[in-house]
């Protein structure tokens, strides 16, 4: 009897040893080559997700799981943070709003800061994705563009929708400001027609808030004067090129003069003037000695920067009439396709030399920031542009990656960058254990070329697995 005792005891522990570990209510990503934004590449790593966290990262060979477990296994293939677009606008082309979430998770991009938009319309989609995170893309708000006397986008027409607020006097912008900090935007974004009075209060509200300030320079000052009064980021290096200039005073005393708009055109038609006026002119008669103290100060002050560098090369170099873009654009709602191919049918073909050389100057600018330690963030303006949500995020990278960042450089624009900015960096932007499990998996790796992000084998939001079908579900779905 004491024998029989024995042999099943014996048997119960051999049983116990080879079924090995049981994580409950948890799934296992097992045998992946994992790409941390800042430790970089880890091979043969195991993860295991708990409800929405990373709650251990291992190498695969050192612990034994019970075949009880829900695996999936991944060897040869790669696992990344989920992707940031950080700069969208869900309220320039509204009846692709609704597809614009969808088409952002298909493409791995997790998150997205919304840099201007009407609150009350912008506000109901990141609402919607706290609501439900597992299957909405993170959407971080701004609320709409806060200009000056002569706002530009003014709701005047299709090219000009309602994506700001007019504000007259100080009085009109603080009482704007706080309404929008009482409705809990994430940031606060300036846009050009602001007079430096009105620049300095609302730098001084978002300060005092504890917001980041984002937006364009306002034609009235230069870009020192708006960094050192708290631009906390730039968005398409708009407009910096007009203080690097060796006719830097010149054309600031010429702003100054064409801003006092006496004939009272509207705020787009006086922007449009100055750019037209003053860009190529300054980019044509760089100071290399007021490039460098310009780019000083933004070192100085930390002042970011979100170049959308593919909004201008897809412009420049006619990107969009490439018969594979066609192609690209089936993504997107049947009706939306034959509207973007009936624009895009219209555009000239014909090169056109200015916008070439300002998407040369703005790699190069991007290229010599870098080397000087200034942070960047990857963001599109989809969907201005002709840009496809989701797939145009990835576009972005390419270009960043052409202009100087390396690989794991221009992952870190689309992952623990935005984190950082938005002070979330403690639990989201990385791989790491107690973080929300935000993650893409890739069958090729993008440290030996950035286009690999592409390759989206799955997608995990907030622990929630969606596997390819899925993916292609969320393509389909408003076709």
């Amino acid at each position: 009897m004491k024998k029989i005792i024995l042999i099943f005891i014996l048997l119960i522990s051999i049983s116990c040893k080879n079924d090995g570990l049981i994580y409950e209510n948890s799934f296992i990503i097992e045998n992946v080559n994992l790409i941390d934004p800042i430790n970089g590449l880890k091979k043969n790593m195991s993860v295991i997700i708990n409800g929405n966290k990373i709650i251990k990262i291992y190498k695969t060979d050192s612990i034994k799981l019970s075949s009880k477990n829900k695996i999936y296994r991944f060897a040869g293939k790669y696992l990344i943070p989920g992707l940031w677009d950080s700069h969208v606008h869900f309220s320039y082309e509204r009846d692709l709003s609704k597809a614009m979430p969808n088409l952002f998770l298909a493409h791995g991009i997790t998150s997205v800061r919304d840099t201007g938009g009407e609150f009350e319309f912008v506000n109901k989609f990141k609402q919607d994705a706290i609501q439900d995170p597992k299957t909405k893309t993170r959407v971080m708000i701004a609320g709409p563009l806060i200009d000056g006397k002569f706002n530009v986008y003014d709701g005047s027409s299709k090219a000009l929708p309602l994506l700001s607020i007019k504000n007259n006097n100080l009085e009109q912008l603080e009482k704007n400001a706080l309404h929008l900090i009482e409705n809990e935007v994430d940031f606060l974004k300036a846009y050009e027609m602001l007079s430096p009075e009105q620049f300095k209060l609302l730098a001084e509200i978002a300060k005092k808030n504890n917001l980041k300030l984002t937006g364009h320079v306002p034609l009235s000052m230069n870009v020192i004067e708006a960094s050192n009064m708290g631009l906390s980021s730039i968005e398409h290096l708009r407009n910096i090129e007009l203080s690097m200039t060796n006719e830097s005073d010149k054309l600031f005393q010429e702003r100054q003069d064409i801003l006092k708009n006496k004939s009272k055109i509207k705020g787009s038609a006086l922007r449009s003037m100055l750019h037209k006026k003053q860009r190529m002119r300054s980019i044509y008669d760089l100071d290399s000695s007021k490039i460098k103290s310009v780019v000083e100060v933004l070192v100085k002050n930390d002042t970011w920067q979100i170049p959308t560098m593919r909004l201008v090369s897809n412009k420049a170099y006619k990107l969009y009439k490439d018969p594979e873009y066609t192609t690209l654009l089936e993504v997107l709602p049947l009706y939306k396709k034959n509207e973007w191919i009936q624009k895009i049918n219209l555009t000239s073909s014909a090169p056109d030399k200015e916008i070439i050389d300002y998407a040369k100057w703005a790699s190069n600018m991007v290229n010599f920031m870098k080397k000087k330690g200034i942070s960047f963030m990857a963001g599109t303006d989809t969907p201005i542009g002709f840009l496809i949500p989701g797939l145009s995020l990835h576009q972005e990278l390419e270009d960043l990656h052409n202009s100087g960042l390396s690989t794991l450089e221009t992952i870190q624009t689309a992952t623990i960058n935005p984190a950082k900015y938005f002070n979330i960096q403690d639990s989201l932007g990385r791989i790491k254990s107690g973080f929300i499990a935000d993650l893409l998996v890739l069958d090729r790796n993008p440290l030996e070329e950035i286009s690999n992000t592409k390759s989206i084998f799955a997608v995990i939001k907030d622990g929630h697995y969606m596997n390819r079908a899925h993916i292609d579900s969320l393509l389909s779905h408003y076709k």
